[in-house]
């Protein structure tokens, strides 16, 4: 029976950390990059974007856990409102990263099995536009903005929908790589 010695155990404890926060590197980068890049691209109806980093975060919430993906939300809405954006941009950002996060990891949490990938990014969607619009009634001291919750909701189940399957897409793919099992 081969036995490790103490240092050669702790050397693949400590590679395995190493591989870790490469790839959580490595997603904070790419999350950062694509919403760096979709900031630039007009929209059509104010208020309402893709929101193509998420699939990074909700890819990271099933491949890593509840920690990585609220670090990589929070990360890359720091460095992108720093890059490309404005301090009010992170207030909204947060809020609806934040609150939208919560909801996906508690629906992952205790329903992954009996709820579709799809059907948890449609509810962070639409919680996402739910703390965005409380960021912008407290800006503007008026809770009427909620008037505006309706077209957000229908842009939330398109949106959503289609960031679920492109984590599922992704996941599986990403599963499909030896360097990243088991990280």
């Amino acid at each position: 029976m081969l036995k490790l010695t103490k240092y050669q155990a702790n050397e693949g404890v400590s590679m395995k950390k190493t591989r870790k926060m490469v790839f959580l590197s490595f997603l904070v980068s790419i999350a950062l990059v694509i919403y760096i890049v979709e900031a630039q691209i007009p929209v059509l109806f104010p208020g309402i974007k893709l929101g193509l980093a998420n699939i990074i975060s909700l890819a990271a919430l099933i491949l890593m856990g509840w920690k990585e993906a609220l670090l990589i939300m929070f990360l890359r809405t720091l460095l992108g409102s720093m890059f490309g954006g404005s301090m009010s941009a992170f207030m909204f950002s947060i809020a609806g990263g934040l609150l939208s996060n919560i909801v996906m990891i508690l629906l992952y949490k205790y329903f992954k099995d009996s709820v579709s990938l799809w059907t948890i990014s449609i509810c962070g969607a639409i919680f996402h536009n739910i703390g965005q619009l409380f960021v912008a009634s407290l800006v503007i001291k008026d809770f009427r903005i909620y008037i505006y919750l309706p077209v957000l909701l229908v842009s939330a189940v398109v949106t959503g929908y289609f960031i679920g399957l492109s984590t599922k897409f992704l996941t599986k793919h990403i599963n499909k790589i030896p360097m990243f099992k088991n990280i």
